[in-house]
């Protein structure tokens, strides 16, 4: 007689069903795990044995053979070890075989038979309630899986638990969803001073999820600005926060189960390797561009980001997915971020002060932000120069409106870009709209037209730069509440499309 259990394999956010074969027969006594295991796959058995041993349950001298089918698709992680536990367990009439079907279930085993939390129980739980199963997994596991509500979610501490919540000795409750983190309060952009420019080139970018770079000396706020960001932008939607969450579930990044409404802010180091920016690494995980998805990525000093590490991200800003590809599978995730830059003007950071530039000026310039290529600066849709602050600016009380006036404009804008592509699948905010849908929604009218043909002929915009022109000037033709896209837009979009870009 052959047992059956099921769980999951996961690529990228996908959780692809397995289901376990366990069968007891005549031989040599061996145990025995199938069907393209990994090396923590492999050890499950040295795991479930001594599990079972510490709760007085010997396996029979004979031949256990456990297969995870489908045989061809890579299996990792130590998740493995309570469904094959759960199908020798059903194999040795311990736990009724027909109920042990109707589960998904995931989780580490300790030599004791303590459940050990393991990633994925988010996409896990979108898996089995696809499936029409239940979802069992470690306790410290529930409060997460819980959020998908579309399945019941059974979470016991020890297998010895689940053995008396099987067989009707001492049921298990469902789990309850974790807490809802409250949004951390986020430096106020009042404590800017000056920057007029620049806090208006952040609010235009949070309302469009547009792409935005900073130059300017050292210390004149780029970071600081930068930093401010989290607290002018709107709270995840209920269905960007499951999204999100489910790619933080598979980084292990939930804490207690909890899914916060903050967006994302992560500021990797510029010595980060490619693996850590895009993803890959051992079991394929993902990367920052993947973990700011609905969020921001941050990329403070972004010209001394390796060359190669910088050239990998233009596919994912165009795409908003990124593909990483191994010999045995190819992982796709989702990566629909703003990313926000930061560099100083040039090697020294004195580019415009010949008291404190260098003696290369302006061939360091052109040295340094020629690191980064035209077609990955073509990418960015708002570019600033950050002067430097007047030391009597710094002596001003705190000027400008507050975080919280910027975010309720910000939230306003979204809302209109929320009722606008509500019928449109994968678009959210303007930067997502293209082809018929940006002609349909942010078409100039007469004069602004001519102003942006001008434009583009004078300094020779390509055709990503001229779309990115235009999207930025819905955006702004949303934070004003205008229905159409006039002069004054495009001609605010366009100031902030050419600051050191010369052409593009």
């Amino acid at each position: 007689m052959v047992s059956r259990a099921y769980t999951v394999a996961f690529q990228g956010v996908e959780a692809r069903m397995v289901e376990v074969q366990c069968a007891v027969t005549a031989g040599l006594p061996a145990f025995s795990i199938v069907g393209l295991p990994d090396k923590a796959v492999s050890e499950a058995r040295d795991r479930v044995r001594t599990a079972l041993t510490s709760m007085a349950i010997a396996l029979p001298s004979k031949r256990i053979t456990v297969n995870l089918s489908p045989a061809d698709l890579p299996k990792e992680g130590s998740h493995f070890d309570l469904p094959i536990a759960l199908s020798l367990l059903a194999a040795l009439d311990i736990l009724p075989d027909d109920v042990v079907q109707t589960v998904v279930a995931l989780g580490e085993l300790s030599l004791d038979g303590t459940l050990v939390p393991v990633v994925g129980a988010l996409p896990a739980a979108m898996a089995a309630a696809e499936q029409d199963r239940s979802l069992l997994c470690p306790a410290g596991s529930g409060a997460e899986a819980a959020w998908v509500g579309k399945t019941q979610v059974i979470a016991a501490p020890t297998l010895g638990d689940v053995v008396r919540h099987y067989t009707g000795q001492a049921p298990l409750p469902p789990a309850e969803p974790g807490e809802v983190s409250a949004p951390p309060q986020g430096r106020d952009m009042r404590d800017v001073k000056g920057q007029e420019r620049a806090k208006r080139a952040l609010e235009i970018a949070a309302a469009g999820r547009h792409h935005l770079m900073f130059v300017g000396t050292p210390g004149s706020g780029k970071s600081m600005l930068a930093a401010r960001l989290p607290s002018i932008l709107p709270p995840l939607t209920p269905a960007e926060a499951l999204d999100t969450s489910m790619i933080h579930s598979l980084a292990g990044l939930l804490d207690e189960g909890g899914i916060s409404r903050a967006r994302p802010f992560r500021e990797p180091h510029h010595t980060a390797s490619m693996a850590a920016i895009i993803g890959g690494g051992r079991q394929a995980r993902p990367g920052e561009v993947s973990l700011a998805h609905n969020g921001v990525l941050f990329m403070d000093e972004f010209p001394e980001f390796p060359r190669m590490v910088l050239e990998t991200l233009r596919q994912p800003i165009e795409t908003g997915e990124v593909m990483i590809a191994r010999a045995n599978a190819h992982v796709k995730y989702p990566c629909k971020f703003m990313l926000v830059a930061a560099a100083n003007p040039c090697k020294c950071g004195y580019l415009s002060d010949p008291a404190r530039a260098c003696a290369r000026v302006p061939q360091c310039g052109e040295d340094y932000m020629g690191r980064i290529s035209g077609p990955l600066m073509d990418r960015f849709d708002l570019r600033v120069d950050v002067p430097p602050v007047a030391f009597t600016d710094l002596d001003l009380p705190g000027s400008g409106d507050s975080s919280a006036d910027v975010a309720a404009r910000v939230a306003a804008a979204r809302a209109t870009q929320a009722a606008r592509f509500k019928d449109h699948a994968g678009m959210r905010v303007n930067a997502d709209a293209e082809g018929d849908m940006l002609e349909q929604i942010a078409t100039p009218d007469a004069e602004a037209r001519a102003l942006l043909t001008k434009v583009a002929e004078r300094f020779h915009l390509s055709a990503r730069g001229y779309h990115r022109v235009i999207r930025v000037a819905r955006t702004i033709a949303d934070l004003d509440g205008a229905q159409s896209v006039r002069k004054p837009h495009i001609a605010e979009a366009v100031s902030f499309r050419l600051v050191n870009s010369g052409a593009g």
